[in-house]
């Protein structure tokens, strides 16, 4: 009897045409001051069509940063969809034509009063590829300088630190849910074990964009 085909490579195929679809129309649902939702039309591989309905996004940054002493700067903020208070890192949106790293800094300084001097780029997540175009570009900073945070009009949030002891121990035991987060405890974990290297730089340095 025949062995069936191997399973394709996971990464970089270029013959992943049986699994694309490709847009035939778009519409706009809905633009408001933060969601730009939209609904597609959709060629299917075997020829057929479906819709899809998805926002579009900026893209953001997170931020893991440490102190002199290990210990990480983490926030609890009320995020009304699940109508929860959420264990999280530092992050927000990048602006329009906003690099990553500026937007990194800008939102460690505005949401804890934190700069850093060493800063890194680990990697870059999609934490809702079902229905939106964000992406994550996650940062880690070092031998920060604290200061006064600049929150925006209607921003409410406290800053905090904890060990990464006690970080991945909320994640473990279920207190810290949000996804984002869970990524960036594993990166911590990773490069705190020296499994995943990380390519530092001043501050100054070059910025990376997408």
């Amino acid at each position: 009897m025949a062995l069936a085909d191997p399973p394709s490579a996971p990464f970089g195929k270029a013959d992943d045409a049986h699994l694309k679809e490709h847009t035939l129309t778009s519409h706009e649902l809905l633009k408001g001051h933060f969601l730009h939702a939209f609904r597609d039309i959709v060629r299917l591989p075997d020829g057929s069509e479906a819709s899809r309905e998805y926002v579009r996004h900026p893209g953001a940054v997170m931020i893991i940063a440490q102190l002199d002493d290990g210990r990480l700067v983490l926030e609890r903020q009320y995020r009304y969809p699940v109508h929860a208070v959420m264990v999280e890192f530092p992050a927000g949106k990048l602006d329009a034509g906003e690099g990553s790293l500026v937007c990194a800094q800008r939102e460690l300084l505005e949401e804890t009063g934190y700069t850093a001097r060493r800063w890194a780029r680990a990697g870059v997540m999609h934490p809702v590829i079902s229905y939106s175009t964000e992406f994550i570009d996650i940062w880690f900073a070092k031998d920060l300088t604290s200061g006064e945070r600049q929150l925006d009009a209607g921003e409410f949030l406290d800053v905090f630190t904890a060990s990464p002891a006690e970080l991945l121990q909320w994640c473990s035991d279920g207190r810290v849910t949000d996804g984002k987060t869970l990524t960036g405890a594993l990166w911590l974990q990773n490069v705190l074990s020296g499994a995943w290297v990380l390519d530092w730089q001043d501050s100054a340095g070059p910025d990376t964009d997408r």
